[in-house]
């Protein structure tokens, strides 16, 4: 997901979560990690206005989610299972940082497009949204009143766009495997984009937006190009592991595409 301003740096704060839960698992694993500059879009960066707008946005895209997964769970025994899984992956993967040149910032992986590619987008947008608040509350990457804003981009831009090219790629013929690691790419690539284009368009001031966002995406770039490539290799390599392991696990999300 998106990264804080360079002027926003914060250190990184150990926790001590008690859920038993993966996710709370991997929370505690975080949590004896190294000091590290925050991830996504951190508390205080957005004005009240936009941090609205971008909550107003994302609420209607979680409901969607949360209805998914009740009619899912209901479907299907095993669903809030995966779900979980699914989830504690996201939170894990979005929780490593890589700094970014001359900002101080970090950027990270986010794993929402290989989520969507298995529970669908909808329930991606759920997942992330928990990933995220966990992450605001016990590690300080992002913030309460930037949620709206982070969960957007990825949750909502990430998800949606992996699953569409992995959908559209599925329908051209192209293998699953491929699919997914396209997803992979796009919803990365696709959740840098939309962060940049929420910071620029709440702190352009009396500077043009394109030149605002041309210059947080070319911070963007010596990190997030590179991990966009891996996110690629590594949902590919994920889809053909459960595919050969547990293709129960990929249902109807991913297996009855195209």
């Amino acid at each position: 997901m998106a990264m804080t301003l360079a002027s926003s740096r914060r250190p990184h704060r150990r926790g001590f979560p008690r859920a038993a839960s993966g996710i709370g698992a991997a929370l505690m694993i975080i949590g004896w990690s190294s000091p590290a500059s925050a991830m996504h879009i951190s508390e205080g960066i957005l004005p009240p206005l936009w941090a609205g707008i971008w909550f107003a946005v994302a609420a209607p895209f979680v409901w969607l989610g949360l209805r998914e997964v009740r009619r899912r769970s209901g479907a299907s025994p095993h669903f809030k299972v995966l779900t979980g899984l699914v989830g504690a992956a996201v939170f894990v993967i979005s929780c490593m940082p890589v700094p970014v040149p001359f900002t101080g910032t970090c950027s990270h992986p986010c794993g929402t497009g290989l989520a969507a590619v298995i529970v669908g987008p909808a329930v991606t947008t759920v997942i992330a949204a928990v990933a995220l608040l966990l992450q605001a509350l016990f590690l300080a990457h992002g913030g309460l009143t930037t949620l709206g804003a982070n969960i957007v981009s990825m949750g909502v831009v990430g998800a949606y766009s992996g699953w569409l090219i992995y959908s559209a790629l599925r329908r051209l013929g192209a293998g699953m495997v491929v699919a997914a690691g396209a997803a992979g790419l796009v919803s990365d690539w696709a959740t840098y984009a939309m962060t940049s284009g929420e910071l620029a368009a709440a702190l352009h001031g009396g500077t043009s937006f394109a030149a605002m966002f041309s210059a947080i995406a070319l911070a963007f770039l010596p990190t997030q190009l590179p991990l966009g490539v891996l996110e690629a290799v590594v949902s590919g390599a994920a889809l053909r592991f459960l595919l050969a392991r547990r293709p129960e696990f990929v249902g109807e999300s991913a297996a009855e595409t195209g």
